[in-house]
């Protein structure tokens, strides 16, 4: 399945430079030319380079007060003012990912402990710049059946790619791994799950898990397709620790040791470090937290959002910059004057702040910047968002 086009394809191209030197063979001693000659130096070719641009970010929840919040008058549902601040930093990216951990089974909606959330959820979704929405996660069967193929169905006649259930094996066998082919790139992706949350994976529904044996012939699957990296993109560890757990770190060891060159993680709901391994070859983050949610504990309204630019010179693909920017989300109580749920910059502007959203996120600013700041392995850096 390919990916929607968002009129931000990065332009290289081949620059050829032909360098001809003339000469002629110096007269002889009586002063006669006895030969002339014409010598032309060998073409000298500039490799072609080619940039790619992702973003990735993590979990999109829908606890009941968010859709409660975005409720219209008229009945509908609107989730612009809640992207309107990141949308920059998301449509900057060629390519922008994200978890979308709820079903669109229809109303009527429900939020915890099995989420169906409005079909407007996903347009302000795909209206923020998402290109591509992973959907193996522990709530990816909360309404069953039916709930899981709408959801399918809604990402599909919206034109939104996705990875990770399939409404069969033979729909997995066609779409899965999952190849983006841009800017002169081919990078494959792979998204599992540790679990369904004991709910059974309706049959003849897939649900990606986390299983070896079947990670192992996807990543050679992968690898058959030539791509120039192969990105994971798992659901995994345990929720509200702001540290990888000892099953993350090896599973991430196995991933990198089978040929996946990056592994991108999320499903514990708050922010966990990143880690630059290899001598920069491999990024590995652990944790993004949450985009937007209404859970209350520690750490669970800011996250961020992983940027990783990789360049493709002489068919060697580098990781040629990597970073993250961090950002946090108000909600309707902690200002007295909007509804929405809105997810800011972490530097968003203190005068556009009440005392309050002011508070609330310097604690989570300190707190992430602290994790990040003691945990930083291989020196990836923070960087601001993007200004419209």
């Amino acid at each position: 399945m390919g990916i929607s086009h968002k009129g931000r394809t990065m332009m290289s191209g081949t620059l050829f430079l032909l360098l001809l030197t003339m000469s002629a063979s110096a007269c002889n001693h009586a002063g006669r030319a006895d030969s002339d000659s014409l010598s032309t130096d060998s073409v000298a070719l500039v490799p072609e380079e080619h940039h790619l641009s992702l973003l990735v970010a993590g979990d999109l929840m829908q606890h009941m007060p968010q859709v409660n919040a975005a409720r219209l008058p008229d009945g509908s549902y609107s989730y612009d003012e809640c992207f309107a601040a990141v949308r920059p930093e998301v449509e900057r990216a060629d390519v922008a990912i994200a978890n979308l951990e709820v079903t669109l089974a229809g109303p009527p909606y429900r939020g915890y402990p099995q989420f169906s959330a409005p079909d407007d959820f996903l347009r302000g979704v795909i209206g923020a710049g998402f290109d591509v929405l992973l959907t193996a996660n522990n709530h990816c069967v909360d309404t069953y059946r039916r709930g899981f193929e709408r959801t399918l169905d809604m990402m599909d006649s919206l034109g939104v790619a996705h990875l990770g259930t399939y409404r069969n094996g033979d729909e997995r066998r066609q779409h899965y791994p999952f190849l983006l082919e841009r800017n002169g790139l081919r990078v494959v992706l792979l998204n599992f799950t540790y679990d369904t949350n004991g709910i059974p994976v309706p049959e003849p529904c897939v649900v990606n898990l986390m299983d070896t044996l079947e990670m192992a012939a996807d990543i050679e699957r992968a690898r058959q397709m030539q791509p120039d990296v192969i990105i994971a993109l798992p659901h995994w560890g345990l929720e509200y620790q702001t540290l990888p757990s000892d099953e993350q770190r090896e599973i991430a060891a196995w991933l990198l040791a089978h040929g996946v060159d990056h592994v991108v993680g999320g499903h514990p709901h708050v922010a966990q470090p990143l880690e630059l391994l290899n001598d920069g070859k491999n990024l590995v983050a652990w944790s993004m937290g949450n985009v937007v949610s209404n859970q209350t504990m520690p750490n669970t309204y800011g996250g961020y959002m992983v940027r990783l630019e990789l360049t493709k010179r002489d068919s060697i693909t580098t990781l040629s910059d990597c970073g993250y920017a961090l950002y946090w989300v108000s909600r309707p109580h902690d200002c007295g004057h909007r509804h929405q749920y809105r997810i800011l910059p972490i530097d968003y502007a203190d005068s556009l702040l009440t005392a309050t959203e002011r508070q609330k996120r310097d604690v989570i600013r300190r707190s992430m910047r602290r994790l990040m700041e003691q945990h930083n392995v291989g020196g990836v850096k923070e960087y601001p968002f993007s200004a419209e």
